[in-house]
């Protein structure tokens, strides 16, 4: 863990922990995601008119047609991430608001994320810098392609759905690395690729609905 410590802003300590404890009750038992999920303060990663939704268990949008993920989700697939031990380099597809990300950076020792709305994008590395979330690195890029001059990863998050798993995020991961991934159209699933040697294994997690992981970059 990185020992970042933020600040609780406008919300109580009793807003988060109720957050947590909906949480833990929908079967999220990894207490160290639990922990950074309570640490990183949510409202400021969504639009001042809805920050007093922040802590509610739902997405919300933050603009360009795209969503902060709920909370479940990010805790889910960020759990689903530590199955396989600490987590030393992680590539986030998908910037958005930069919520995931500021969760992740709590538990990885570096966080790389890649995002294709430069206005998203922008926004998040603010937020980043005055959060004071030094071991996360950032990319206006198109995601699929992830993070190729820095791999491999220990773990990889993609924060929207694609038709198929890019291949490209699957050689990026290193042996025992686990990819978490949204696939499908009108009907998604959750997946975990995991990486052992030269054989790649799937788990399906849940069914989900998330944006679609479109192609290209946008100013």
């Amino acid at each position: 863990m990185t020992g970042v410590r933020l600040g609780m802003g406008m919300t109580s300590q009793r807003t988060r922990g109720r957050l947590i404890e909906r949480l833990r009750m929908q079967g999220v038992a990894d207490e160290l995601t639990l922990q950074a999920v309570g640490a990183v303060p949510r409202h400021l990663f969504v639009d001042e008119a809805l920050a007093s939704r922040a802590y509610e268990d739902t997405a919300l949008p933050i603009g360009h047609g795209q969503t902060i993920s709920q909370p479940y989700i990010v805790a889910r697939m960020t759990a689903a991430l530590r199955l396989s031990g600490p987590l030393g380099k992680v590539l986030e597809v998908g910037t958005g608001s930069g919520y995931q990300a500021a969760v992740l950076a709590q538990l990885a020792g570096q966080v790389y994320t890649v995002e294709r709305v430069g206005a998203l994008l922008r926004a998040a590395r603010a937020r980043f810098a005055s959060l004071g979330l030094h071991n996360i690195r950032s990319r206006h890029a198109d995601g699929h392609n992830g993070w190729p001059d820095v791999g491999p990863f220990d773990g990889i998050i993609v924060t929207a759905a694609a038709r198929e798993v890019p291949e490209d995020l699957l050689v990026q991961l290193r042996d025992e690395g686990r990819l978490v991934v949204p696939v499908g159209t009108h009907q998604q699933a959750l997946l975990m690729y995991r990486r052992r040697g030269d054989t790649v294994t799937c788990e399906r997690l849940e069914d989900v609905n998330f944006v679609p992981l479109l192609p290209g970059d946008v100013v």
